[in-house]
């Protein structure tokens, strides 16, 4: 599948709605980025086996600066998970899949 049709890349404006309650993941990244092209099917892949439990979307760290300085975004990929907005875990880098669903699942 095309990069950006399982998870929606979010705006400024759009943000605050979709992650205003439950379990959030949000991916920082650039399409420039080649470790963010890297992780693009990981992050895919675990939408699609946490579907209904976890909300995963993406944000272009060029085009929604003013999201990525509110979660101190410095260096991508930035991976964030919220819970009611709240941040509960934040990873950076490169991550196995394995690492990434392992700690998913700590927050079901």
């Amino acid at each position: 599948m095309a990069n950006g049709e399982i998870i929606p890349e979010l705006t400024n404006g759009e943000f605050e709605e979709f992650a205003k309650d439950g379990l959030v993941f949000i991916d920082f990244f650039a399409e420039w980025c080649m470790p963010c092209t890297m992780m693009s099917p990981i992050i895919e892949d675990l939408s699609e086996e946490f579907d209904g439990k976890i909300k995963f979307g993406k944000i272009d760290v060029d085009d929604n600066a003013r999201i990525a300085q509110k979660f101190e975004v410095s260096s991508i990929p930035t991976f964030v998970l919220l819970k009611d907005m709240q941040i509960v875990e934040r990873l950076s880098g490169t991550i196995s899949q394995d690492e990434l669903e392992e700690v998913l699942r700590k927050h079901l």
